[in-house]
C-alpha cells in the first residue's frame, strides 16, 4: 500500500540517489517547476545524488542543452541517463540491421550521431522503408496524428520481418496543457500488429544498466534500498523501479492528475483504484515534487 506524502524531505534522508524523471515531474517541456527544483537542491545540499533518468530519445547532451533552454538550473542535479544514448548504443552495434527506415522529426537526427565510447561500430544509413533492414523511432512524424495511421507502413514492415528500435518508450508525453504521442505508443501498435519492437528506456532494464554506469563513473556505489526513482509514469517510472527493485515515488499529479483526482495531493481512494488498475506498487506517492 502507497503512502501519500507532503515532501520528499519527509523521506529523503532514507536515500542517498535519486533516479528523478523530467517530463511531467521537473518541468513541463517549457517551463520548470519551482518547488520540484528546490527540492532537488535540498536533496543535493544534505549530500545526495541526483540522476535524472529520462526516456528522452535524445542522447545526454542534447537533453541538457534542453534543459537550459527551459531553464531548469544546472545546479539541482548531477547527471543524465537517457533511453536516447541507450537505443543508440544497441542501433550502432547493428541491433536492428546497416540500413534503416528512420521514423522521427529532424531535430532527433541527433540520434545518429557517433558515440566516442563505441568501438568497431556499425555504419548507419538512413533509406525508404521497402529497402530497410530494420526501423529507428524516435517518435512519431506527427506527435498529434492517430498513431494507426502508421498502419500501412506497419503491415510492410512486419511481413518483411523487420524489426522496431524503440528510443522512447513513454506512450504520451504533456508539453504543457497539450497531450503528445510519443515513440512508444508506434511501437505498441507495430507489437500489436504482430511486429517486434526493442525497448531500451524505462521500464526495461537497458537503461537501468546506463544509470549504474553513470552511478560508477560518478565514484557513486550505492546499495538498491538507497536508491529512489522519482516519477509519473506508471508504466515507466513506477514499473521500471518495482523491476530493479527499487524503491518509487510517485507523482499523481502529471500524467494521471485525472484518475487520481489530484488538485495539490491525490485522492487517497482513486490513488489505490489507479495503482490497482496499472498492477503496479508504488512506495510513495506525492501530488507533485516538492
Amino acid at each position: 500500500m502507497t503512502q501519500i506524502i507532503r515532501s520528499l524531505s519527509e523521506i529523503s534522508d532514507r536515500y542517498d540517489v535519486l533516479y528523478c524523471d523530467l517530463w511531467g515531474c521537473l518541468h513541463d517541456g517549457y517551463t520548470p517547476f519551482g518547488e520540484a527544483v528546490e527540492a532537488l537542491r535540498a536533496f543535493k545540499a544534505k549530500g545526495g545524488f541526483v540522476l535524472l533518468l529520462t526516456n528522452s530519445p535524445r542522447p545526454r547532451a542534447s537533453v541538457e542543452r534542453q534543459l537550459e533552454r527551459i531553464g531548469v538550473p544546472r545546479d539541482c542535479w548531477d547527471t543524465i541517463a537517457s533511453s536516447g544514448d541507450s537505443a543508440r548504443a544497441a542501433m550502432l552495434r547493428g541491433i536492428v540491421g546497416r540500413k534503416v527506415w528512420f521514423i522521427g522529426q529532424p531535430h532527433d537526427q541527433g540520434f545518429f550521431a557517433p558515440m566516442e565510447v563505441l568501438e568497431n561500430a556499425v555504419e548507419i544509413e538512413q533509406v525508404p522503408l521497402e529497402e530497410a533492414e530494420g526501423i529507428v523511432c524516435t517518435g512519431p512524424v506527427d506527435p498529434s496524428a492517430d498513431p494507426a495511421e502508421m498502419r500501412p507502413q506497419f503491415l510492410s514492415a512486419k511481413v518483411r520481418g523487420l524489426k522496431l528500435l524503440c528510443a522512447n518508450p513513454d506512450i504520451v508525453v504533456d508539453r504543457g496543457e497539450t497531450r503528445e504521442w510519443c515513440a512508444g505508443a508506434l511501437a505498441q501498435l507495430y507489437n500489436d500488429m504482430g511486429g517486434e519492437s526493442l525497448y531500451f528506456g524505462k521500464p526495461h532494464a537497458p537503461i537501468y544498466e546506463l544509470a549504474r554506469m553513470r552511478l560508477a563513473q560518478a565514484g557513486i556505489d550505492c546499495p538498491s534500498e538507497r536508491i529512489l526513482a522519482v516519477g509519473d509514469g506508471l508504466k515507466t517510472d513506477i514499473l521500471g523501479a518495482q523491476g530493479e527493485p527499487i524503491d518509487s515515488l510517485f507523482i499523481t499529479g502529471g500524467l494521471s492528475r485525472a484518475e487520481t483526482g489530484t488538485t495539490d495531493q491525490p485522492d487517497p481512494a482513486k490513488l489505490a483504484r489507479t495503482l490497482e488498475q496499472a498492477q503496479v506498487e508504488a512506495t510513495w506517492s506525492i501530488g507533485f515534487l516538492r
